[in-house]
């Protein structure tokens, strides 16, 4: 059985509070999932101060606060990195955290992380895919808004300054919050996979938990999903998150869907093995028959159980002598 990599994406949905930020940690190892991700930024590093905010972030934050000082709230010092996966790594958990410029990418490979996600929106960004290259890391890469081209220069980036193909997992992803069902395409998650020759899965950003569940039943091995203590906090994501009951769902879902996916190979299951001799029919006597009188369709008939000849023998029964007395409904 192939497990799937659940990432509680925690996000910047700590605004900010190290309590916060450790209370989503707590959700997340009550969920089960496999690790708890974060964001490491600088603002100034990230966006210009005239830089606009994101359609679903104006409709989450004040009007009159620009996107820089809008992140520049959720901004995670190296002491609170070094909190937080002090905290993950005594509850059990994964820490994980996206670098959004290279002074970020130099501190979380200071702190040892193993695995390097990165964002949909540095998918162009060919410094920033280069330095991260250069670590020879595992690496998630988010493809939203980038075409199968974009992708396949992304990768060949990676690669070409170090990183080894297997190292790479790709997910399919859309960055509008919350993304419409129609503009999902979660086919393209397995296009992806196809083309590259790499482990596959999906980070969602729709309402609910029915897409990554769908995702995991086509094979994704990596699934992303943002969390929240309470939508209606305020912050630019919580609206578009899980609240920690329906993360729970997620989870125990996916592993649902695990379980359920089995093997390629076709065969009665351990459990119902038992049910062949009940559910099945055997060849049975349709009215009372005298020994030595011929078999035919008159006489005989399909019943259960199947703990006689199978019916798949019907056309050797025909014609043939019985060779005793058969009551009607008796097992021949």
């Amino acid at each position: 059985m192939n497990h799937v990599f659940i990432i509680a994406e925690a996000g910047v949905n700590h605004n900010g509070s190290m309590e916060l930020a450790k209370q989503l940690v707590d959700v997340a190892v009550a969920a089960g999932a496999d690790a708890v991700k974060f964001q490491t930024f600088k603002a100034a590093n990230l966006v210009s101060k005239k830089a606009e905010k994101a359609d679903y972030q104006k409709q989450t934050t004040s009007a009159e606060e620009s996107q820089f000082d809008m992140i520049k709230k959720f901004e995670l010092n190296e002491a609170a990195h070094h909190k937080l996966i002090a905290y993950c790594q005594e509850k059990g958990i994964e820490f994980l955290s996206t670098p959004f410029d290279h002074d970020s990418i130099e501190l979380l490979h200071s702190l040892n992380l193993k695995t390097f996600k990165i964002p949909s929106g540095e998918i162009t960004n060919l410094p920033y895919l280069r330095h991260i290259g250069r670590l020879n890391k595992d690496v998630i890469l988010s493809t939203g808004m980038a075409n199968l081209g974009e992708v396949e220069a992304a990768i060949d980036i990676l690669i070409g300054a170090g990183t080894a193909h297997n190292k790479i997992s790709i997910l399919h992803a859309n960055t509008e919050y919350p993304t419409p069902m129609r503009d999902v395409n979660l086919r393209a998650m397995q296009t992806i996979g196809q083309a590259f020759n790499l482990p596959y899965g999906y980070s969602d950003h729709t309402q609910g938990i029915e897409v990554p569940i769908a995702a995991v039943a086509l094979g994704a091995s990596v699934i992303e999903k943002h969390f929240t203590l309470d939508r209606n906090m305020e912050g630019p994501d919580h609206k578009a998150s899980l609240e920690p009951d329906e993360l729970t769902a997620m989870v125990q879902s996916i592993r649902n869907i695990e379980l359920a996916l089995g093997s390629q190979i076709k065969q009665p299951s351990p459990s119902e093995t038992k049910n062949k001799l009940i559910a099945r029919k055997s060849i049975v006597a349709k009215t009372a028959i005298n020994k030595g009188e011929y078999l035919s369709k008159d006489n005989l008939c399909v019943k259960r159980p199947g703990t006689g000849i199978s019916p798949m023998r019907w056309d050797e029964l025909l014609g043939s002598v019985a060779q005793r007395d058969y009551q009607a409904d008796e097992l021949i």
